[in-house]
């Protein structure tokens, strides 16, 4: 037994001589992973200073938790005022001592027509807060003393003699900008409520991904864009306020203290704060409707406008074919993302039309490309015989296509059909950088809230599942229902009985 214990102790005590000690300095993370948030630029503080060190881009903050956790980074880089609610509810991170550096937040100003007067105003009210202290009230309310479970924002009594203002905020980054209790919250949302009062304006609040907000704003499909970061390129490109907050930037690393709740304790909190405090479950349900809703419309609109226009190439000449084949080159070789991002800031850039229905647009010009492909696939694969013999029938051109070829082709692209509709729903996972609060979009915002990742990945995962389900068995009885073989033989033939 004592040499038993002998043992141990010299393996612990070489395991403490050897292992790799805790990072005190920003040049300890030399060659190391780090991680930062896209577009924020928080790595340009350090870069010099740890010139062999990879950066690692994450779109939520919070995503930059479980990679620290699960070891994809070493450290991460963040606002000192984001750190603190982090560390409320993951008690296990700690900071280097030295900040990596201090940044200034403006607002960016849309490129419009109120542009110049939106500035003005809004500089004035930025000196004028930092004067009467307001700044520094919110600044306490909001990040000194944060309780992001009471912590409310008055999003009411607006005049909006002047108009309404719209502006994009992240929607996931407490405490400057969260869904709380089904409404967006937190320090910009406050600071831009208060000036709309002040100036008689009526806010409209989008919530986008940060690295979208300036091209957002920059096109002018929004007012105002919050909490973006000075640097020399944006005072370039982009039309910046004054300085609204400062904060130090902080290099996040994993500490020594854990948690004293067991593994179901954990799970039962958990689930608690994903779906049951503050009825999180209805955004899920929410979300679920947005995604439906553009799932459903984009097929429906797809498929009549593929078809119309298949109906109008089908006998066309190379003109028309050209253009369409043109049309199809072009949507089926655009990323997704980049189509929903060009129909929403520019082709309807100065319009007011919804996220949501820029989706639809979007979805249903590329649904209508694969329905066109479809149907040259499977009216192709149906004999010119066919024609023959039905207008030898008496049938016309007309009706030996929908009698005749359309129902025999639809036995060859209708399981296409069926796989185009399950990519369709996962398609519009990424309608969330267009500002529509679609099931993706609500999982990450409730992400953003809990600092949970396990309830919100799974039961979006599962809901994504359950909508194929529905709408894949909807389009598999079409299926059975046009199917010959599934036909009784009288209803086969009632149509040439009828002609005779």
């Amino acid at each position: 037994m004592k040499r038993a214990a002998l043992l141990i102790s010299l393996l612990v005590l070489s395991i403490s001589l050897f292992a790799e000690p805790q990072y005190k300095t920003i040049e300890d993370l030399n060659g190391k992973d780090i991680g930062v948030q896209t577009a924020v630029l928080y790595e340009d503080l350090i870069r010099s200073r740890v010139p062999d060190t990879t950066f690692q881009y994450y779109t939520m903050p919070n995503d930059m938790i479980l990679a620290l956790q699960s070891g994809k980074v070493d450290a991460y880089l963040i606002e000192e005022v984001s750190f603190g609610v982090q560390k409320k509810n993951h008690p296990e991170l700690t900071v280097i001592e030295e900040p990596a550096g201090y940044i200034n937040a403006t607002c960016i100003i849309g490129n419009n027509e109120r542009q110049d007067r939106l500035l003005g105003e809004l500089n004035a009210f930025i000196a004028e807060s930092w004067d009467n202290g307001l700044l520094d009230e919110l600044y306490d309310y909001w990040i000194a003393d944060f309780d992001p479970v009471n912590d409310t924002c008055d999003v009411s009594g607006f005049t909006g003699e002047n108009g309404t203002i719209s502006v994009a905020v992240e929607g996931g980054y407490e405490p400057f900008s969260f869904i709380s209790n089904g409404q967006v919250s937190g320090f910009d949302v406050d600071f831009i409520c208060r000036f709309a009062r002040a100036y008689g304006y009526t806010p409209e609040f989008y919530e986008v991904p940060f690295e979208a907000i300036a091209p957002g704003v920059e096109t002018g499909k929004y007012d105002i864009g919050m909490n973006i970061v000075v640097s020399a390129e944006r005072n370039e490109t982009g039309t910046l306020s004054d300085v609204y907050y400062t904060t130090p930037i902080r290099l996040v690393i994993l500490g020594d203290e854990e948690s004293d709740l067991g593994f179901f304790a954990k799970l039962a909190e958990s689930f608690n704060k994903t779906f049951i405090r503050e009825s999180r479950w209805e955004l899920f349900v929410q979300g679920a409707g947005i995604t439906v809703l553009i799932t459903i419309a984009s097929i429906i609109a797809g498929t009549v406008l593929g078809f119309l226009v298949y109906l109008l190439c089908r006998k066309g000449g190379k003109v028309s074919n050209s253009i369409t084949n043109f049309f199809l080159w072009l949507i089926h070789g655009m990323p997704t993302v980049l189509l929903l991002m060009i129909l929403y800031y520019i082709v309807f850039g100065s319009s007011r039309l919804s996220g949501t229905w820029v989706s639809v647009v979007g979805f249903s010009l590329m649904f209508a490309c694969a329905m066109i492909d479809m149907l040259r696939v499977g009216c192709n694969a149906i004999g010119k015989g066919q024609t023959e013999a039905s207008r030898a029938l008496g049938y016309s051109e007309s009706q030996s296509f929908f009698r005749i070829i359309l129902p025999q082709a639809a036995q060859h692209f209708l399981p296409i059909y069926r796989n185009e509709v399950v990519t369709l729903i996962k398609e519009t996972s990424v309608v969330g950088y267009i500002a529509v609060l679609d099931l993706t979009k609500i999982s990450d915002l409730v992400r953003s809230r809990t600092y949970e990742a396990f309830f919100p990945l799974i039961v979006t995962a599962i809901m994504y599942f359950v909508i194929s389900a529905l709408l894949t068995k909807v389009v598999t009885m079409l299926e059975h229902a046009i199917d010959p073989k599934r036909r009784k033989k009288d209803k086969i033939l009632k149509g040439i009985k009828e002609e005779e």
